[in-house]
């Protein structure tokens, strides 16, 4: 599946909750060299209250990273500057702690349970559903 097919399905499947006060929940980093997919997971997670931190590939996120200090990283894996596998294993090195999300497309399987292995305290397969994310992201904040 391309990336254009599973952008469309994550933005159908995208609902923003329906109340006008919204709180800030957490601040997430989300690193993914495609923009589009970036600016949509951005959008899921604002519109249920977190702030939400980007970054273009794995060397701009580690830095973002330490400016921001956020309780959250989703990071994709394939990405041309640092593969998001070295990125987990340098986020581990210098946060244990963090709750880190790996997410990749469908056409490399086997970097999702590698990413786990190596330190993602999760992963996603693209393309998933935005309720599919929140409740993952809400599991791994603690506030299930």
């Amino acid at each position: 599946m391309n990336a254009a097919t599973a952008l469309d399905l994550l933005s159908r499947s995208l609902v923003v909750p329906a109340t006008t006060e919204v709180r800030t929940m957490a601040e997430i980093l989300v690193i993914d060299e495609d923009a589009r997919m970036r600016r949509l997971l951005a959008r899921i997670l604002n519109g249920a209250g977190h702030t939400v931190h980007q970054a273009t590939g794995g060397e701009a996120g580690l830095g973002l990273f330490h400016q921001v200090h956020p309780a959250l990283v989703i990071t994709d894996i394939v990405m041309p500057d640092m593969e998001g596998i070295e990125l987990i294993r340098k986020l581990r090195e210098d946060a244990p702690t963090i709750p880190i999300l790996a997410i990749s497309g469908g056409d490399h399987p086997l970097y999702l349970p590698a990413a786990t292995g190596l330190g993602a305290t999760a992963a996603l397969a693209k393309p998933f559903a935005g309720d599919e994310l929140l409740s993952l992201v809400r599991r791994l904040l603690g506030t299930v």
